[in-house]
């Protein structure tokens, strides 16, 4: 007798798009714009695992240690993405904050075939980093089945590295894996299987609230202004100063000589105006 198929919460078809190809353009939109909201739901439900999640990530870093976001395809370019913006945010070491993408950089362009059934390869690049105890590994994975993903949970494990898993699947490999499980299960995909939808919608609000929430735990932030910001570019060299002038009460032409004599360290410059 053969098997039933698996039913997967990210595979299965959302009965309310049944008709999707036989819509107007606006009722397209409507929906997927309703669905979205899932998303948002989902990761609300979710806060108290992200909680944890924060302290273990925070302590990690806090204690010289590394955050490492591992996925794939959608997955995988969203941790990259998220790993990338703490430097110039926050004014983190690129080493605090790395992502391991399956296929490696050229992934973020363009697909690699079979990366993600690579269940080795992600261990290797770890171990390749020096992955050690004080380290946190956080798994992305919208199936929680992405072989590429489980093999470095695998490798974090038997390291004794700290282990988070982010998935839409609470009965998946990946949920299990991880010591802390962040689970927004948002349901059937307007598309189905299209996971870079709502799937990815909530991976991609899980992982910037713990980034966000981690810097601030951290002091990268003063009150809610972002006093490590790296000025880098015009945009941010305005914000830079307008930080500066606002926490320190000066005005333009003081802010921008104490970020001048500060080499564009807003804290520093906020420690030379006291």
């Amino acid at each position: 007798m053969a098997s039933k198929p698996e039913k997967l919460p990210t595979e299965a078809v959302l009965e309310a798009a049944r008709d999707l190809d036989r819509r107007s353009t606006g009722d397209v939109l409507a929906l997927i714009h309703e669905q979205d909201g899932c998303a948002h739901a989902a990761v609300g439900a979710c806060l108290p695992e992200m909680e944890r999640a924060v302290d273990v990530l925070a302590t990690a870093i806090g204690g010289g240690g590394r955050w490492f976001n591992v996925g794939a395809g959608t997955s995988g370019r969203l941790g990259v993405l998220d790993a990338s913006e703490i430097p110039p945010t926050y004014g983190m070491s690129p080493r605090a904050v790395q992502a391991v993408i399956a296929g490696g950089d050229r992934a973020l362009r363009h697909p690699v075939e079979g990366a993600e059934d690579d269940s080795e390869a992600a261990a290797f690049e770890l171990g390749e980093r020096g992955l050690s105890m004080g380290d946190a590994v956080v798994g992305i994975s919208a199936s929680g089945r992405t072989p590429f993903v489980i093999g470095a949970m695998e490798a974090a494990r038997e390291i004794g590295a700290r282990t988070i898993a982010i998935t839409c699947d609470r009965d998946s490999p990946l949920a299990e894996y991880g010591e802390i499980a962040i689970v927004p299960e948002v349901g059937p995909e307007v598309v189905a299987g299209s996971t870079r939808m709502k799937g990815g919608l909530a991976q991609k609000m899980v992982l910037a609230a713990l980034s966000t929430a981690v810097m601030v735990k951290l002091g990268k932030v003063r009150g809610n202004l972002m006093t490590h910001v790296t000025p880098v570019s015009n945009k941010l060299r305005g914000r830079a100063m307008r930080i500066v002038m606002e926490v320190a009460g000066v005005d333009r032409d003081q802010a921008r000589a104490l970020l001048r004599a500060s080499e564009g360290s807003v804290e520093e410059a906020l420690r030379r105006s006291r």
